[in-house]
C-alpha cells in the first residue's frame, strides 16, 4: 500500500506539471509560452518541495496538527522530483531552442540542485541504497541535499528580485521568504528537539 500511495503521488505530480505546460501552450502567446511554462512548473515543484520538507519541522515546533504532513514527507519529496522532471525538460528545451546564453554560474547552481533532487529521489525509492549508507549517513546526505535545493530556489528568487523589475520583486519576495524560511524552521526544530531531550534527561530520576 505504501508503494502504491507513493506511485500515485508521483504520477499525479508529473501529470499536473504536464497539464500546466499544455495549458500555457494552449493559451499563451508564442513568444512567451516557454518562459511562462518554465515559471509555472517551477512554482509547482517548489510548492511540493515546501510541503515535503516543512512537515517535520512544523510538527516539532507546533505539535501533532502537522503530523499528517510530516508522515507524507517521503511521498511529497518523490512527487517533487517527479514534478521537477517536467521543469527540467523545459530547461533542456530552452538550452537547445533559444539563442540566449544562460550564465555559467547560474547553470552550475541549477545543475548541482538537479543532481541533489535525483540523488535523494534514488535513495528514497531504494531501501537498499539508504540501508547501505546507514541511518546516520543517510540523514546527513538528506540534510545536505535538502538544504542545497532550498539554497538553489532562494538563489533563483533572489536573482529575480535583484533584476531591477519592481513587479518581479513583489512577486518573488514571498517565494524567497518561503525558500529561506524552510532552513530556519528546520534549525529552530533541531534546537527545540535538543532542548526537549535535555529537559527529559533532567527529569529522569538519579
Amino acid at each position: 500500500m505504501r508503494k502504491i500511495g507513493t506511485a500515485t503521488w508521483m504520477v499525479a505530480a508529473f501529470l499536473v506539471g504536464l497539464a500546466i505546460v499544455v495549458t500555457v501552450y494552449a493559451g499563451g502567446t508564442p513568444a512567451h509560452r516557454l518562459g511562462m511554462a518554465l515559471r509555472a512548473t517551477a512554482r509547482w515543484s517548489f510548492l511540493l518541495f515546501c510541503l515535503a520538507t516543512y512537515g517535520g519541522a512544523l510538527s516539532a515546533l507546533f505539535g501533532p496538527a502537522f503530523q499528517p504532513l510530516a508522515r507524507r514527507g517521503r511521498d511529497l519529496g518523490l512527487a517533487f522530483a517527479a514534478a521537477h522532471s517536467v521543469h527540467l525538460a523545459l530547461v533542456v528545451w530552452l538550452l537547445y531552442s533559444s539563442p540566449y546564453a544562460i550564465p555559467r554560474w547560474y547553470m552550475i547552481v541549477f545543475s548541482i540542485g538537479v543532481f541533489w533532487v535525483y540523488v535523494l529521489a534514488a535513495f528514497s525509492l531504494s531501501s537498499t541504497l539508504s540501508a547501505q549508507l546507514g541511518p546516520r549517513r543517510w540523514k546527513f546526505v538528506r540534510t545536505i541535499g535538502v538544504e542545497y535545493i532550498a539554497f538553489a530556489f532562494a538563489f533563483e528568487f533572489t536573482n529575480r528580485i535583484l533584476d531591477g523589475n519592481f513587479a518581479n520583486a513583489l512577486h518573488y519576495s514571498p517565494l524567497l521568504a518561503a525558500a529561506v524560511g524552510g532552513p530556519l524552521l528546520r534549525i529552530a526544530a533541531r534546537i527545540k528537539r535538543r532542548s526537549d531531550a535535555e529537559n527529559t534527561v533532567r527529569l529522569l530520576p538519579d
